[in-house]
């Protein structure tokens, strides 16, 4: 038994939950904040055989997209440097970060 814990941005969720639902996998979703963007995510926790991993992780992958996100820089400059503070700077977000881990013991209650 595996734990697969994806973290995948919150406009990708619904969409990722709907198809690991739709092909037997029940999914847990936690709300969470990412840390470099401090953007909206959804953590998504999903208990699968070791021999179904790689199916879940090609539903994740196939439903996570990135996408390209102005945001304002609150870098301060190094010398010579192009990217003055708040100067708006094109960053990639979303996608999924993904985490499987071994489950030494499953039981439900």
């Amino acid at each position: 038994m595996k734990l697969v814990f994806a973290i995948v941005h919150d406009e990708d969720e619904t969409e990722v939950m709907r198809s690991l639902n739709e092909d037997g996998f029940s999914v847990t979703k936690l709300s969470s904040t990412g840390g470099f963007l401090r953007a909206g995510n959804s953590t998504l926790v999903v208990g699968v055989p070791k021999e179904s991993v790689d199916h879940v992780m090609d539903i994740i992958k196939a439903k996570s997209r990135s996408r390209k996100k102005l945001i304002n820089s609150s870098i301060t400059p190094a010398v010579n440097s192009a990217i003055a503070p708040g100067y708006p700077i094109e960053v990639t977000v979303g996608g999924a970060t993904i985490f499987v881990v071994d489950v030494e013991k499953y039981e439900k209650a």
